[in-house]
């Protein structure tokens, strides 16, 4: 039983690769397509952007303003931690380095992007975008950082564009370019 979930979660897999390697676990399909976001076209990364931004923006309603900076904190860890033992299992399966449908890495980056960023649509919109384009031009060091093995150069290199796009954005917020009207 246990087989057949395995084989069904790596249906990207060709026949002659699968008799190579082992079938993709069903759990690491689901978190790094991130619950199936990954498979959607065009442009997959974008979509699990633009999920993970209307989840964090769902969940800071129910959360106290003081605990939706640790808050993200802690889930952009948490996604990073699961992120790249997942990538890994999938790229193996897969028998691709990146592949374009695993997106958790995406999720990851773009919750760092939202560290400590206040809670309005122009703030959450500009996150949004800094994290794509820095997440597309990969400034250095973000493109070297894909040389590293497996899932860890899957999900590092969007962590830092993440990391670029959250300076980014608390510079512009500092010096008052993006003016906030709160959404309530």
């Amino acid at each position: 039983m246990k087989d057949t979930a395995e084989s069904e979660a790596s249906d990207s897999i060709s026949a002659a690769h699968a008799t190579k390697c082992p079938p993709t676990p069903k759990w690491a399909v689901v978190v790094a397509t991130f619950f199936g976001i990954g498979r959607l076209r065009p442009g997959p990364g974008t979509w699990a952007s633009a999920a993970t931004v209307l989840l964090w923006a769902a969940l800071c309603f129910a959360v106290v303003p003081a605990l939706r900076t640790p808050i993200a904190i802690a889930l952009a860890l948490l996604v990073v931690l699961i992120g790249i033992p997942a990538a890994t299992k999938v790229a193996r399966g897969s028998g691709t380095k990146d592949p374009q449908f695993v997106v958790i890495d995406e999720v990851a980056g773009q919750l760092v992007a939202l560290i400590a960023v206040p809670f309005a649509w122009k703030s959450f919109l500009a996150a949004f975008i800094l994290f794509r384009v820095f997440d597309i031009v990969k400034p250095p060091p973000v493109r070297q950082l894909e040389a590293l093995p497996e899932g860890t150069g899957i999900v590092l290199d969007d962590v830092a564009a993440g990391l670029y796009a959250l300076g980014t954005m608390h510079l512009l917020l500092h010096f008052g370019t993006i003016r906030i009207g709160l959404l309530r």
